[in-house]
């Protein structure tokens, strides 16, 4: 082994000469020390110089915390490099992990650019999702969900994929409701074009058909590329290369022959399979984004809107009163409630704003309306998501962008209470009236302003359900968990206006749902990490949710 270990040391003169040796033996490891820099919320990682020769391959990594990922992009860099047993030596990139499943990671998504060795025609480019799924919470996943978002649209950034790689255990005989979730979440931000390309990456593997794994994919519903035996294509790995060969060699000698066959079978997926453009999914991601600032913008319009009303029946009321004492002659007070708006500091969370990254609104200073809130990264309000065409897709008047700023504050309806004296209303009372063109009473001024109220909220609701139906025309994956906490408040909201139609497609949508064991399991776990982060939107989420399972 000794000389073998002196081969390798030649072999690998220059790449063993920027490492530090963690720990010598067979295998001698080393951690890689590449360049590292920070774009924006990114963090890239690159290994080697990039060859323009080279065309480049990009691979999106997802799984739970366990499942192996970090070995399988440390066996990736080494395969990459041509690294082979009789080398008995072993590199890695990523550091081994100190923290325990239950601490804190980085919700970082990690970008890996492999340009070191020539193994492969092709450069590869991985992406790491870390944070998914971890007990840090379910807001620190709606960021990642933001950061990728930020990588595909970036002019510096990715905008084809090869693979998207769901990361789990070969002896998982169900997916756990948390990685039902961070599956469900991941594949929910493609669109329909990239099934072909959502793979399975078994870890821990003894090199059998992973029966119970794929099964777990079948039971959980997961869109995915198809072999020839209609099975999700899949690949084997082990996950101990790194592992002292002293003993146990021929068992360990094995296993690494498991991975190299799945590297094998990985890369040349890799090189036959096309890649497919992100445009689709820069798409899906706005819609559901758009989707969202819908949803919020109509919550709050509709309780403007029902305040409005309130206020209009007190004021019906105390009109007929003072036609009673106008007759009478006789003084009086009354108290009229008044909606209006205010502008306050941002300072506590919605549960809508948990589907997006935290930071600021985008208010229309024409409308007084909240178009996005939480906003995302954008500096700059005509650079928001819910802008299209350089006008904004929310507001009521669908005004310009130039009509919105984006700060730490955000509109508020409040009501007050007022007093009012005869003299005051009979005041208000004979200048509407004046103001008539047909003289008609300010009662019915009143009722024509309920009317309009009642229509501007109707179409509102449409605009609401032509968001959901359009996210169906264009995602993988329609029945997501994201579009699912918003059906509720439709089908509620079209039951009132009488939309049977409406109101029975958006209910076959919610059953898709709460009807799959899997789905139900996942909103479930989100609803449980909702409540657990102490938010309101775990609050009104969960009350929400435990109806559902109620009705089970």
């Amino acid at each position: 082994m000794a000389t073998q270990v002196t081969n390798a040391s030649q072999k690998y003169k220059d790449i063993i000469s920027k490492c530090v040796l963690i720990h010598s033996g067979s295998p001698a490891v080393y951690q890689l020390r590449p360049k590292e820099e920070k774009i924006g919320t990114l963090r890239k990682t690159t290994l080697g110089e990039k060859c323009l020769d080279k065309t480049n391959k990009t691979i999106l990594l997802v799984g739970e915390t366990g499942t192996g990922k970090s070995a399988l992009i440390n066996a990736l860099v080494n395969y990459t490099m041509g690294v082979t047993w009789e080398d008995d030596v072993w590199f890695q990139i990523m550091e081994e992990e100190k923290k325990s499943q239950s601490e804190s990671q980085t919700s970082d998504v990690i970008v890996y650019q492999i340009f070191e060795g020539k193994t492969l025609p092709y450069s590869l480019t991985v992406i790491d999702t870390p944070g998914y799924g971890h007990t840090g919470g379910i807001e620190r996943d709606y960021t990642v969900s933001q950061r990728l978002l930020d990588w595909f649209r970036s002019d510096d950034g990715v905008h084809d994929l090869n693979a998207v790689g769901l990361v789990l255990k070969a002896t998982d005989n169900r997916l756990s409701d948390r990685l039902r979730y961070i599956f469900d979440s991941v594949v929910s931000l493609f669109g329909k074009n990239m099934e072909k390309n959502i793979v399975a990456l078994i870890t821990h593997s003894d090199g059998r058909t992973p029966k119970n794994a794929l099964k777990a994919l079948e039971d959980a519903n997961i869109k995915c590329a198809r072999n020839e035996k209609n099975l999700p294509v899949h690949f084997l790995f082990n996950n101990c290369q790194h592992e002292d060969r002293t003993e146990d060699t021929e068992i360990l000698q094995h296993a690494d022959g498991i991975t190299t066959k799945g590297m094998s079978q990985f890369t040349d997926f890799l090189r036959k399979t096309a890649p497919q453009n992100l445009n689709r999914t820069v798409e899906v991601l706005n819609e559901r984004i758009r989707l969202t600032a819908c949803i919020q913008n109509l919550t709050e319009r509709v309780e403007s809107i029902e305040l409005q009303q309130n206020a209009i029946e007190e004021t019906k009321e105390a009109l007929k009163k003072l036609e009673d004492n106008m007759k009478k002659n006789e003084k009086f007070t009354v108290h009229i409630t008044e909606v209006y708006k205010e502008k306050v500091e941002v300072s506590e969370s919605r549960w809508w704003a948990l589907w997006l990254n935290y930071g600021g609104a985008v208010c229309c200073t024409k409308c007084e309306e909240n178009c996005h809130y939480p906003c995302t990264l954008d500096w700059y309000a005509e650079h928001c998501e819910v802008m299209s065409g350089g006008r904004c897709t929310s507001c009521t008047g669908k005004c310009p962008a130039s009509d919105h700023v984006k700060e730490k504050k955000m509109y508020v309806t409040k009501t007050r209470t007022v007093e009012k004296t005869n003299e005051d209303m009979k005041k208000t009372y004979e200048t509407n009236k004046a103001g008539s063109a047909e003289q008609s009473s300010f009662l019915e001024d009143l009722e024509k302003k309920m009317e309009e109220l009642q229509k501007d909220k109707d179409q509102w609701l449409e605009e609401a359900f032509q968001h959901v139906v359009r996210l169906e025309q264009i995602a993988l994956h329609v029945d997501s968990l994201s579009t699912h906490v918003h059906l509720d408040f439709l089908i509620e909201k079209m039951k009132e206006k009488g939309d049977t139609e409406k109101v029975q497609k958006l209910e076959e949508m919610k059953s898709r749902v709460t009807e799959n064991k899997g789905k139900r399991a996942a909103l479930q776990y989100m609803c449980s990490q909702l409540t657990a982060a102490g938010k309101a939107a775990g609050k009104a989420a969960g009350k929400a949710v435990k109806g559902v399972f109620m009705k089970k």
